[in-house]
């Protein structure tokens, strides 16, 4: 891979999609990872109430235990965007369209599932970028 000179860094950091991808990623990265550590200890929000029961009707699980793989799981999505986010943000983008659906099946939840369909696009929106960042790196 050639090097990078310090003008073409420089030039790369003022680019708008430069800026967006690294944001995204940056959000990407994070905010997964901390919820995901969070369904560990529920210092952010009491997470079991957002499963949806029919989730532990089907499941050997308590809603707790559930959580506790929804976190490795997160953990695991947000590592993914910040060392491969063209498939990370696939990752994050199919696991939001899970949570989506299972917030539509719980009462009192319809916000937060559009909140969710927000960053389902935002996550959409990182992978083109990301996309878009590794074809010019290689042009065919």
């Amino acid at each position: 891979m050639p090097s990078v000179t310090v003008a073409e860094r420089g030039r790369l950091r003022r680019n708008p999609q430069w800026q967006a991808f690294v944001l995204l990623r940056t959000a990407f990265t994070v905010a997964p990872i901390v919820f995901g550590l969070d369904k560990f200890f529920n210092l952010l929000t009491n997470w079991p109430r957002y499963l949806a029961p029919i989730v532990t009707d089907v499941l050997p699980l308590t809603a707790q235990q559930f959580m506790y793989a929804v976190g490795v799981v997160e953990i695991v999505a947000g590592l993914a965007v910040l060392f491969a986010p063209r498939v990370g943000s696939l990752i994050v983008a199919a696991w939001l369209l899970g949570i989506i659906v299972n917030l539509l099946l719980v009462p009192g939840f319809f916000d937060v599932a559009l909140r969710d369909f927000g960053l389902l696009l935002a996550a959409l929106a990182l992978n083109r970028l990301a996309v878009s960042r590794a074809a010019a790196a290689h042009p065919e």
